[in-house]
Protein backbone atom coordinates (compact mmCIF):
# COMPACT_ATOMS: atom_id res chain seq x y z
CA UNK A 1 0.00 0.00 0.00
CA UNK A 2 1.20 3.36 -0.39
CA UNK A 3 0.44 6.76 0.65
CA UNK A 4 -0.92 9.23 -1.57
CA UNK A 5 1.00 12.67 -1.07
CA UNK A 6 -1.83 15.44 -1.44
CA UNK A 7 0.39 18.64 -0.22
CA UNK A 8 -1.21 19.15 2.66
CA UNK A 9 -4.03 20.52 0.65
CA UNK A 10 -7.00 21.49 2.50
CA UNK A 11 -9.13 22.74 -0.48
CA UNK A 12 -12.53 20.44 -0.11
CA UNK A 13 -13.00 20.84 -3.97
CA UNK A 14 -9.53 19.80 -4.78
CA UNK A 15 -9.10 16.83 -2.26
CA UNK A 16 -12.42 15.57 -4.22
CA UNK A 17 -11.45 15.96 -7.52
CA UNK A 18 -7.71 14.20 -6.37
CA UNK A 19 -9.63 11.42 -5.00
CA UNK A 20 -11.61 10.88 -8.10
CA UNK A 21 -9.09 11.06 -10.39
CA UNK A 22 -6.68 8.65 -8.69
CA UNK A 23 -9.31 5.54 -7.93
CA UNK A 24 -9.88 6.12 -11.38
CA UNK A 25 -6.44 6.17 -12.98
CA UNK A 26 -3.99 4.83 -10.59
CA UNK A 27 -2.70 1.60 -11.45
CA UNK A 28 -4.50 -0.45 -9.00
CA UNK A 29 -2.06 -3.28 -8.86
CA UNK A 30 -1.01 -1.05 -5.90
CA UNK A 31 -3.43 -0.39 -3.31
CA UNK A 32 -3.33 2.96 -1.70
CA UNK A 33 -4.42 5.17 1.03
CA UNK A 34 -5.51 9.29 0.96
CA UNK A 35 -5.78 11.36 4.24
CA UNK A 36 -6.78 15.04 3.98
CA UNK A 37 -8.08 17.45 6.10
CA UNK A 38 -10.80 19.91 4.87
CA UNK A 39 -11.58 23.55 5.48
CA UNK A 40 -15.04 24.18 6.54
CA UNK A 41 -17.07 22.66 4.24
CA UNK A 42 -20.21 20.48 3.51
CA UNK A 43 -20.41 17.33 1.88
CA UNK A 44 -23.36 16.21 -0.13
CA UNK A 45 -23.54 12.00 -1.18
CA UNK A 46 -23.81 11.81 -4.39
CA UNK A 47 -27.88 11.21 -4.61
CA UNK A 48 -28.80 13.67 -2.53
CA UNK A 49 -30.90 17.03 -2.91
CA UNK A 50 -28.09 19.36 -1.71
CA UNK A 51 -30.58 22.40 -0.80
CA UNK A 52 -32.65 19.85 1.80
CA UNK A 53 -29.59 18.88 2.91
CA UNK A 54 -27.74 21.77 4.12
CA UNK A 55 -29.17 25.25 6.17
CA UNK A 56 -28.41 27.30 3.49
CA UNK A 57 -28.34 30.92 5.78
CA UNK A 58 -26.11 29.44 8.23
CA UNK A 59 -23.94 27.91 5.66
CA UNK A 60 -24.12 31.10 3.69
CA UNK A 61 -23.00 33.20 6.71
CA UNK A 62 -20.23 30.83 7.82
CA UNK A 63 -18.92 30.99 4.04
CA UNK A 64 -19.00 27.05 4.34
CA UNK A 65 -18.19 25.19 1.17
CA UNK A 66 -20.70 22.80 -0.44
CA UNK A 67 -18.83 19.64 -2.24
CA UNK A 68 -21.14 16.84 -3.74
CA UNK A 69 -19.09 13.67 -3.71
CA UNK A 70 -18.94 10.69 -6.14
CA UNK A 71 -20.05 8.08 -3.09
CA UNK A 72 -23.53 7.60 -1.93
CA UNK A 73 -25.08 8.26 1.51
CA UNK A 74 -25.42 11.01 3.57
CA UNK A 75 -24.19 14.83 4.11
CA UNK A 76 -21.08 15.05 6.44
CA UNK A 77 -19.13 18.35 8.00
CA UNK A 78 -16.09 18.86 7.42
CA UNK A 79 -13.57 21.26 9.25
CA UNK A 80 -9.97 21.52 10.23
CA UNK A 81 -10.81 19.34 13.31
CA UNK A 82 -11.92 16.24 11.13
CA UNK A 83 -9.24 13.41 9.40
CA UNK A 84 -10.86 12.09 6.15
CA UNK A 85 -9.44 8.70 5.07
CA UNK A 86 -9.88 6.71 1.15
CA UNK A 87 -8.94 3.48 1.00
CA UNK A 88 -8.00 2.29 -2.96
CA UNK A 89 -7.94 -1.00 -4.32
CA UNK A 90 -9.09 -2.94 -6.88
CA UNK A 91 -12.84 -3.67 -7.08
CA UNK A 92 -14.08 -7.07 -5.92
CA UNK A 93 -17.50 -8.42 -5.16
CA UNK A 94 -15.71 -9.59 -1.64
CA UNK A 95 -14.86 -5.92 -0.84
CA UNK A 96 -17.96 -3.93 -1.58
CA UNK A 97 -20.06 -3.33 0.94
CA UNK A 98 -17.79 -4.53 3.17
CA UNK A 99 -16.99 -1.40 5.41
CA UNK A 100 -15.40 -4.14 8.42
CA UNK A 101 -12.45 -4.72 6.10
CA UNK A 102 -11.49 -0.86 5.34
CA UNK A 103 -12.62 0.08 8.96
CA UNK A 104 -10.43 -1.86 10.42
CA UNK A 105 -7.30 -0.65 10.57
CA UNK A 106 -9.10 2.19 12.21
CA UNK A 107 -10.43 0.68 14.90
CA UNK A 108 -6.72 -1.15 15.72
CA UNK A 109 -5.12 2.33 16.14
CA UNK A 110 -7.87 3.76 18.07
CA UNK A 111 -7.52 0.31 20.38
CA UNK A 112 -4.22 1.57 20.48
CA UNK A 113 -4.84 5.01 21.42
CA UNK A 114 -7.03 2.79 24.73
CA UNK A 115 -10.59 3.67 23.01
CA UNK A 116 -13.02 0.89 21.97
CA UNK A 117 -14.38 1.48 18.49
CA UNK A 118 -16.78 -0.30 16.76
CA UNK A 119 -18.54 -0.68 13.36
CA UNK A 120 -22.17 0.10 13.69
CA UNK A 121 -24.77 0.12 11.81
CA UNK A 122 -24.75 -0.16 7.80
CA UNK A 123 -21.58 2.15 8.12
CA UNK A 124 -20.65 4.08 11.24
CA UNK A 125 -17.98 3.44 13.66
CA UNK A 126 -19.07 4.28 17.07
CA UNK A 127 -17.15 4.76 20.81
CA UNK A 128 -19.71 4.11 23.58
CA UNK A 129 -22.41 3.94 21.05
CA UNK A 130 -21.76 7.73 19.68
CA UNK A 131 -20.55 8.29 16.17
CA UNK A 132 -17.08 9.69 15.45
CA UNK A 133 -17.24 8.56 11.73
CA UNK A 134 -19.41 7.80 8.69
CA UNK A 135 -18.14 5.79 5.34
CA UNK A 136 -19.23 5.09 2.05
CA UNK A 137 -17.93 3.51 -0.85
CA UNK A 138 -17.47 4.02 -4.78
CA UNK A 139 -16.91 1.85 -7.71
CA UNK A 140 -16.43 1.85 -11.09
CA UNK A 141 -16.56 -1.69 -11.28
CA UNK A 142 -12.86 -1.53 -11.81
CA UNK A 143 -11.87 -0.11 -8.79
CA UNK A 144 -12.87 1.40 -5.75
CA UNK A 145 -12.33 3.44 -2.55
CA UNK A 146 -14.01 3.14 0.49
CA UNK A 147 -13.73 6.46 2.88
CA UNK A 148 -15.00 7.68 5.96
CA UNK A 149 -14.51 10.48 8.35
CA UNK A 150 -12.83 10.85 11.88
CA UNK A 151 -14.16 13.47 13.89
CA UNK A 152 -11.35 14.32 15.91
CA UNK A 153 -11.68 17.44 17.23
CA UNK A 154 -14.38 19.35 14.79
CA UNK A 155 -17.10 22.46 15.93
CA UNK A 156 -20.22 19.70 16.86
CA UNK A 157 -21.83 23.23 17.08
CA UNK A 158 -21.13 23.80 13.10
CA UNK A 159 -21.83 19.94 12.56
CA UNK A 160 -25.66 20.46 13.62
CA UNK A 161 -26.07 23.90 12.25
CA UNK A 162 -24.81 22.92 9.16
CA UNK A 163 -26.71 19.86 8.24
CA UNK A 164 -30.89 19.25 7.86
CA UNK A 165 -31.18 15.72 9.22
CA UNK A 166 -34.72 14.73 8.58
CA UNK A 167 -37.08 13.93 11.33
CA UNK A 168 -37.45 10.34 9.96
CA UNK A 169 -33.38 9.74 10.10
CA UNK A 170 -33.61 10.57 13.45
CA UNK A 171 -36.92 8.64 14.66
CA UNK A 172 -35.25 5.54 12.85
CA UNK A 173 -32.08 6.21 14.99
CA UNK A 174 -34.15 6.11 17.87
CA UNK A 175 -32.29 9.57 19.15
CA UNK A 176 -33.48 12.86 20.15
CA UNK A 177 -30.52 14.81 17.93
CA UNK A 178 -27.89 14.83 15.98
CA UNK A 179 -25.83 16.13 18.62
CA UNK A 180 -26.45 13.48 21.24
CA UNK A 181 -25.39 10.84 19.73
CA UNK A 182 -21.71 12.16 17.46
CA UNK A 183 -18.18 12.53 19.46
CA UNK A 184 -15.34 13.77 18.97
CA UNK A 185 -12.22 11.20 19.60
CA UNK A 186 -10.62 13.39 21.45
CA UNK A 187 -13.20 12.71 24.03
CA UNK A 188 -11.70 9.63 24.50
CA UNK A 189 -8.54 9.74 24.44
CA UNK A 190 -5.80 9.85 27.32
CA UNK A 191 -3.19 11.55 25.54
CA UNK A 192 -3.11 15.26 24.12
CA UNK A 193 -2.93 14.71 20.80
CA UNK A 194 -2.89 17.31 17.69
CA UNK A 195 -4.73 16.09 14.50
CA UNK A 196 -1.12 15.63 12.75
CA UNK A 197 0.05 13.58 15.78
CA UNK A 198 -3.25 11.82 15.39
CA UNK A 199 -2.96 11.26 11.96
CA UNK A 200 0.59 10.07 12.63
CA UNK A 201 -0.70 7.21 14.32
CA UNK A 202 -2.84 6.06 12.09
CA UNK A 203 -0.01 5.93 9.31
CA UNK A 204 1.79 4.20 11.56
CA UNK A 205 -0.59 1.46 12.62
CA UNK A 206 -1.60 0.92 8.76
CA UNK A 207 2.15 1.06 6.98
CA UNK A 208 4.53 -0.01 10.00
CA UNK A 209 7.08 1.28 7.54
CA UNK A 210 9.58 4.35 6.87
CA UNK A 211 7.61 7.51 6.02
CA UNK A 212 9.47 8.05 3.00
CA UNK A 213 9.25 4.92 1.82
CA UNK A 214 5.33 4.35 1.50
CA UNK A 215 4.77 7.51 -0.23
CA UNK A 216 2.85 8.11 -3.87
CA UNK A 217 3.42 11.59 -5.36
CA UNK A 218 1.43 12.41 -8.71
CA UNK A 219 3.14 13.74 -11.72
CA UNK A 220 2.99 17.07 -12.83
CA UNK A 221 0.81 16.38 -15.50
CA UNK A 222 -1.18 14.10 -13.33
CA UNK A 223 -1.56 17.40 -11.07
CA UNK A 224 -2.83 19.27 -14.05
CA UNK A 225 -5.73 16.71 -14.83
CA UNK A 226 -6.82 17.21 -11.00
CA UNK A 227 -7.00 21.08 -11.01
CA UNK A 228 -8.72 20.31 -14.42
CA UNK A 229 -11.21 17.84 -13.01
CA UNK A 230 -11.80 20.31 -9.95
CA UNK A 231 -12.26 23.30 -12.00
CA UNK A 232 -14.99 21.69 -14.47
CA UNK A 233 -16.80 19.47 -12.13
CA UNK A 234 -16.55 20.20 -7.91
CA UNK A 235 -16.64 24.02 -8.24
CA UNK A 236 -19.46 23.79 -10.79
CA UNK A 237 -23.17 24.56 -9.12
CA UNK A 238 -24.69 21.98 -11.87
CA UNK A 239 -22.71 19.00 -9.97
CA UNK A 240 -22.79 20.67 -6.01
CA UNK A 241 -26.42 21.70 -6.17
CA UNK A 242 -27.53 20.29 -9.89
CA UNK A 243 -31.45 20.55 -10.93
CA UNK A 244 -34.39 20.06 -8.75
CA UNK A 245 -37.59 19.54 -11.48
CA UNK A 246 -40.74 19.88 -10.77
CA UNK A 247 -43.29 17.68 -9.55
CA UNK A 248 -46.71 16.98 -8.88
CA UNK A 249 -45.98 13.08 -7.25
CA UNK A 250 -43.30 12.71 -4.55
CA UNK A 251 -42.77 9.43 -2.83
CA UNK A 252 -40.62 8.76 0.22
CA UNK A 253 -39.80 6.03 2.20
CA UNK A 254 -37.22 5.13 4.62
CA UNK A 255 -35.59 1.34 4.09
CA UNK A 256 -33.06 -0.55 5.86
CA UNK A 257 -30.42 0.96 3.73
CA UNK A 258 -31.54 4.47 3.55
CA UNK A 259 -33.69 6.62 2.42
CA UNK A 260 -35.60 7.06 -0.89
CA UNK A 261 -36.49 10.39 -1.92
CA UNK A 262 -38.51 10.18 -5.43
CA UNK A 263 -39.98 13.16 -7.14
CA UNK A 264 -42.32 12.45 -10.55
CA UNK A 265 -44.12 14.68 -13.18
CA UNK A 266 -46.92 12.64 -14.33
CA UNK A 267 -48.81 14.12 -17.04
CA UNK A 268 -51.93 12.49 -18.79
CA UNK A 269 -50.98 9.05 -16.98
CA UNK A 270 -47.55 9.28 -18.36
CA UNK A 271 -43.84 9.90 -16.50
CA UNK A 272 -42.80 12.99 -17.94
CA UNK A 273 -39.96 13.93 -15.74
CA UNK A 274 -38.62 12.58 -12.48
CA UNK A 275 -35.60 12.55 -10.04
CA UNK A 276 -34.34 10.19 -7.33
CA UNK A 277 -32.91 11.36 -3.86
CA UNK A 278 -31.39 9.63 -1.22
CA UNK A 279 -28.82 8.83 1.60
CA UNK A 280 -28.21 5.06 0.28
CA UNK A 281 -24.99 3.67 -0.72
CA UNK A 282 -25.96 2.19 -4.20
CA UNK A 283 -22.91 1.82 -6.53
CA UNK A 284 -24.95 2.71 -9.84
CA UNK A 285 -25.79 5.56 -12.12
CA UNK A 286 -29.28 6.72 -10.99
CA UNK A 287 -29.81 8.53 -14.38
CA UNK A 288 -29.89 4.89 -15.81
CA UNK A 289 -33.08 4.13 -13.95
CA UNK A 290 -34.74 7.26 -14.68
CA UNK A 291 -34.17 7.56 -18.57
CA UNK A 292 -36.17 4.36 -17.94
CA UNK A 293 -39.28 5.32 -16.56
CA UNK A 294 -39.76 8.80 -18.38
CA UNK A 295 -42.42 7.99 -21.07
CA UNK A 296 -43.63 4.55 -19.59
CA UNK A 297 -47.22 4.93 -18.39
CA UNK A 298 -47.52 5.24 -14.31
CA UNK A 299 -49.22 1.85 -13.77
CA UNK A 300 -47.64 -1.26 -12.41
CA UNK A 301 -47.49 -3.23 -15.12
CA UNK A 302 -45.73 -0.55 -17.20
CA UNK A 303 -43.45 0.35 -14.19
CA UNK A 304 -42.05 -3.73 -13.90
CA UNK A 305 -42.00 -4.15 -17.49
CA UNK A 306 -39.84 -0.95 -17.68
CA UNK A 307 -37.58 -1.95 -14.84
CA UNK A 308 -37.63 -5.88 -15.25
CA UNK A 309 -34.10 -6.12 -16.20
CA UNK A 310 -32.72 -3.73 -13.50
CA UNK A 311 -30.53 -5.02 -11.20
CA UNK A 312 -32.18 -2.61 -8.68
CA UNK A 313 -29.66 -3.94 -5.54
CA UNK A 314 -26.74 -2.21 -7.35
CA UNK A 315 -28.83 1.25 -7.31
CA UNK A 316 -30.00 1.42 -3.93
CA UNK A 317 -29.55 -2.06 -1.52
CA UNK A 318 -31.75 -4.95 -0.58
CA UNK A 319 -34.83 -3.81 -2.61
CA UNK A 320 -36.75 -6.22 -5.10
CA UNK A 321 -38.19 -5.23 -8.05
CA UNK A 322 -41.91 -5.91 -6.32
CA UNK A 323 -40.97 -3.89 -3.71
CA UNK A 324 -39.28 -0.72 -5.37
CA UNK A 325 -42.72 -0.62 -8.09
CA UNK A 326 -44.91 -0.74 -4.71
CA UNK A 327 -42.83 2.24 -3.20
CA UNK A 328 -43.35 3.78 -7.00
CA UNK A 329 -47.74 3.86 -7.20
CA UNK A 330 -48.44 3.35 -3.75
Amino acid sequence: MLLIDNKNNNDPFLNLALEEYCVRNLDMSEDYLLLYVNNPSVIIGKHQNTIEEINNDFVKEKRIHVVRRISGGGAVYHDSGNLNFSFMTKYTQQSIHNFKKFTGPVIDMLANLGIKAELNGRNDITVNERKISGNAQFTDTKSMFSHGTLLFNSDLENVVKALNVKQDKILSKGIKSVKSRIANIVEFTKEDLSIEEFKSKLIQTIFKKEHSEIIFNLSDEQWKDVYRLSDSKYRSWEWNYGRSPEFNIRKINRFGFGQIDLRLHVKDGIITDLKIYGDFLGHGELSEIEKKLIGIKYKKDSVTDALKDSDLQLYFGNISLEEFVYFILN
